[in-house]
């Protein structure tokens, strides 16, 4: 089993960056696939970002894709999540998901990932 901690979310004005990380604890975090998934005020959550146990395969949403850039440290037990040029639509609570891999593959829906972080509230202001 894998506990899940997310930190680095906050206000930031429109265009401007965050970076937000996701600290593993428990079994071997380099066995895991990681995402980042999103779920702003009365929507569903939703993928962004996804990355392979090794980091490197990397898959994005098209709405994120050249503005958002996630990576992995496997000695930090780390995943992060850099995001520039932020928009007021980017406004959610960002989570991030772990499922157990023995490939190097990524995975994009929710039902994908058994264990989840609490969450980190990113807001966008415009």
């Amino acid at each position: 089993q894998v506990q899940l901690v997310e930190s680095g979310g906050g206000l930031v004005h429109s265009g401007g960056s965050l970076r937000l990380s996701c600290a593993a604890s428990g079994r071997t975090f380099s066995s895991y696939a990681m995402g980042w998934f999103r779920q702003a005020p009365g929507k569903e959550r939703e993928f962004v970002t996804a990355i392979s146990r090794s980091g490197s395969t990397t898959y994005y949403t098209d709405s994120v894709k050249g503005r958002f850039t996630i990576s992995r440290d496997n000695v930090k037990n780390t995943v992060y999540l850099q995001m520039n040029s932020l928009k007021p639509e980017d406004t959610a609570v960002y989570y991030c998901a772990a499922r157990e891999s023995t490939w190097s593959g990524v995975w994009h829906t929710i039902n994908e990932y058994d264990y989840w972080g609490q969450g980190t509230q990113v807001t966008v202001s415009s």
